[in-house]
């Protein structure tokens, strides 16, 4: 598999396997993605992968815990413009729809929201968390630990999801990680096998007419 392939391969997955992935692959997964690149080599990421009890200790506590207001519990910017407020909504009707949830259902939308707080089953949370001093720029690299880490999981027939959720309760994840004082977490990660029989993975995100975003001059 190639780059390219695996690009196309990735999608979020919100249903899991119960298998556990050998950790000899996830550490050389979390390992190597450490190859991305990093303004200044600061490699600002920290990272923590839980599997087994800590994991299920962790989600327990997330489940008693109220969620945080203001930004840092949020994943979007409010009020969103076109054209992302569009993507946006056709994304999350199309999620619904694979699981035959109706618009005005708002307590099973609320219930399938939840299962972010229970990494949709996968039988590994990954996180991510930065030192709060950092910029942008860190925040960039982050990112770019991110992708490379998805690809390699997708080189390995494993899935992901990447989730911003885990910010509405970043209190009480630093806590169950005894995180550095100053450091919070900036997203989660599921892993595992893809139930490839659960309706929600049958979802298919579109991309944009590259019309609508790319420029390309002097070529």
């Amino acid at each position: 598999m190639n780059v390219k392939e695996a690009l196309h391969a990735r999608r979020s997955v919100r249903a899991f396997l119960p298998r556990v992935p050998e950790a000899a692959v996830v550490r050389s997964m979390l390992h190597s993605a450490a190859r991305a690149a990093s303004g200044g080599n600061l490699q600002p990421w920290r990272v923590t992968a839980l599997t087994g009890t800590p994991l299920a200790h962790l989600l327990a506590a997330v489940a008693e815990a109220e969620p945080q207001d203001g930004p840092t519990g949020t994943s979007y910017p409010p009020s969103l413009w076109e054209p992302y407020r569009s993507r946006r909504f056709e994304n999350g009707e199309d999620l619904y729809r694979t699981l035959g949830i109706a618009r005005e259902d708002k307590p099973a939308r609320l219930a399938q929201l939840g299962r972010n707080g229970e990494f949709f089953g996968a039988p590994v949370g990954i996180f991510v968390s930065v030192d709060t001093r950092m910029g942008l720029a860190q925040w960039t690299d982050l990112g770019i630990y991110l992708q490379s880490l998805m690809l390699l999981a997708v080189e390995q027939g494993l899935a992901t999801c990447a989730q911003g959720y885990w910010r509405r309760f970043g209190d009480t994840v630093a806590t169950q990680l005894a995180l550095p004082e100053g450091y919070a977490v900036a997203f989660g990660v599921a892993l595992g096998w893809e139930d490839t029989s659960a309706p929600i993975n049958q979802l298919r995100a579109t991309r944009a007419d590259p019309g609508e975003w790319l420029d390309l001059q002097g070529f």
